[in-house]
């Protein structure tokens, strides 16, 4: 099923034209079940034979996640990804590749016991959490790649007095 259909009519409440380059953006994003940049975006599109500048794709994706249909990540890669929120849950936990860049959703019962009882421990209600776990993916690991230890510094200076 086509969940373009929802954007058209957020577009439209809007006041907003519903235009076809909108519409493919909307099409390849709720096709997909990956995290996707727009980099990736953009060659998704190009595979399909559509020619759509970044700025076009910029404000679409702005568009989508004001509607409340795709969610904005920031993995600390230095851009965003986006992903349709059609048959997610509210619990996100994230396994993000710092070496490939590469994002697996996790769903772990455990996770969801612990942060319920963290809560309600603390008189706390949640309607969500996500969790990132940053690593190296089974991949780089084969491939030779080592993890970086990359924790602060503390430039502090003894003074004798």
């Amino acid at each position: 099923m086509s969940f373009v259909h929802l954007f058209r009519r957020y577009l439209r409440e809007q006041g907003l034209p519903v235009t076809q380059q909108r519409e493919a953006i909307a099409e390849v994003v709720f096709a997909s079940s990956e995290h996707l940049s727009v980099e990736e975006l953009e060659t998704l599109l190009r595979e399909r034979g559509e020619r759509i500048g970044k700025a076009t794709i910029y404000r679409t994706l702005e568009m989508l996640v004001k509607s409340g249909l795709v969610e904005e990540h920031d993995f600390g890669e230095g851009f965003k990804r986006y992903e349709h929120l059609f048959g997610q849950k509210p619990v996100r936990e994230h396994l993000i590749c710092t070496e490939c860049g590469k994002v697996a959703e996790i769903h772990s019962p455990e996770l969801v016991r612990m942060q319920e009882e963290a809560a309600r421990r603390q008189g706390f209600q949640p309607s969500r959490y996500r969790l990132q776990i940053y690593g190296l993916c089974a991949d780089c690991q084969a491939a030779g790649a080592e993890l970086r230890w990359e924790g602060l510094s503390c430039p502090i200076e003894t003074i004798q007095g």
